[in-house]
């Protein structure tokens, strides 16, 4: 009998690789692949964990008995490319040398379509796409100003976990997404507050570059004048530097970890410096929603905090106490990340979706 073909899809982040593994109606295998700060301290850039991930995808494959060779639709968490639009590209080499290069900067996310095309040429008639890239570029133009015309503001944030989990959102409403004005609150890695205007991400901060709250990982909105000052006081080098704001930066440089379980602990023992850093993160999340309402016009339906930190039911009544005059809050924790990408490779097998060609 002919195997039907599967699709593998493949998600990392900073601190996992969640890899699963879909037939044409259901998922088959999900595995959520830790990687911990005293495992990746030793890689100094994202694209160099390369092999050490690939390595870990291959091996649980084989223990959850894949055989490789029935994949045929390997789908990556989009990388920082050049800006695009909605929707799913095939990975060329054109694409892995821009996310090598990090001509955006540096993200998890840029070893997505790597290990997708890695592990697409070592099976037989495979193929790799990535699906909403962080890249995805719905901003109105008043949105791009910064405040000087040498910078403008770009889109980079978590675009497929908001979309997806906002068409969800929508559903369970019985609304269309495109009917709906929400906020989505991305809290993981980093954070991305999106204001969604009627199935447009019209708004929202650049979680990589250093807008917007303080993360597990990333330091947020820093004082512009401290840190010129600290670019060239001559203590750093811009590798610190970038450090600092993003892998180095937040929970990480405040309390030495980026697991907000072992920040609970922290918490449920006593420990108050713990307690008053995670106040900070929920009362800049909380500014952040705020900004997005008055984006929207204060006409919103929902606001959605999502993400593997609205795990933390404390943390997400800290928020909902402050945002909660705005618009109901929905809380819908973790990624639907996964989901999405198998979604539109199926949505590709049945021809009702054509991936589109990388811009040369």
């Amino acid at each position: 009998m002919k195997k039907l073909p599967k699709i593998l899809v493949i998600n990392p982040g900073s601190t996992s690789t969640k890899i699963a593994v879909y037939s044409v109606d259901s998922c088959l295998m999900v595995e959520n692949i830790r990687h911990y700060l005293d495992e990746i301290v030793f890689y100094p850039t994202i694209i160099s964990q390369y092999e050490f991930r690939k390595e870990l995808i291959e091996s649980t494959l084989e223990t959850n008995g894949i055989d490789k060779n029935d994949l045929k639709i390997i789908m990556g968490r989009g990388g920082l490319t050049f800006p695009l639009n909605s929707g799913v590209y095939e990975v060329d080499d054109r694409m892995i040398t821009h996310v090598r290069r990090g001509i955006l900067g540096q993200h998890a996310s840029n070893l997505g379509p790597v290990l997708a095309d890695a592990m697409a040429k070592s099976i037989p008639g495979a193929k790799a796409y990535i699906a909403d890239p962080v890249v995805t570029d719905e901003l109105e133009p008043i949105a791009r100003i910064s405040g000087h015309p040498r910078f403008e503001r770009r889109s980079i944030f978590h675009a497929l976990n908001q979309k997806a989990v906002s068409r969800i959102y929508a559903k369970s409403v019985f609304k269309k997404y495109e009917e709906l004005n929400l906020i989505v609150a991305h809290m993981g890695g980093g954070v991305s507050v999106g204001a969604h205007l009627k199935g447009r991400v019209v708004d929202v901060n650049n979680a990589l570059d250093g807008e917007g709250p303080f993360s597990s990982e990333r330091s947020g909105t820093l004082p512009a004048g401290q840190l010129i000052e600290a670019c060239y006081c001559g203590n750093f080098e811009k590798e610190e530097i970038d450090r600092m704001i993003s892998g180095e930066g937040g929970m990480v440089a405040y309390l030495s970890t980026n697991s907000m379980i072992d920040i609970s602990d922290r918490i449920k023992n006593g420990d108050k410096e713990a307690m008053f850093i995670v106040e900070a993160f929920t009362y800049q999340v909380s500014k952040a929603i705020g900004e997005m309402a008055a984006v929207l016009k204060g006409d919103v339906d929902a606001i959605i905090l999502t993400g593997g930190i609205a795990y933390n039911g404390f943390l997400n009544e800290m928020i909902i106490d402050r945002v909660g005059f705005i618009a109901p809050v929905h809380v819908s924790p973790g990624e639907d990340e996964m989901e999405a990408l198998a979604i539109n490779a199926r949505l590709m097998m049945t021809g009702e979706i054509i991936p589109q060609k990388y811009p040369h």
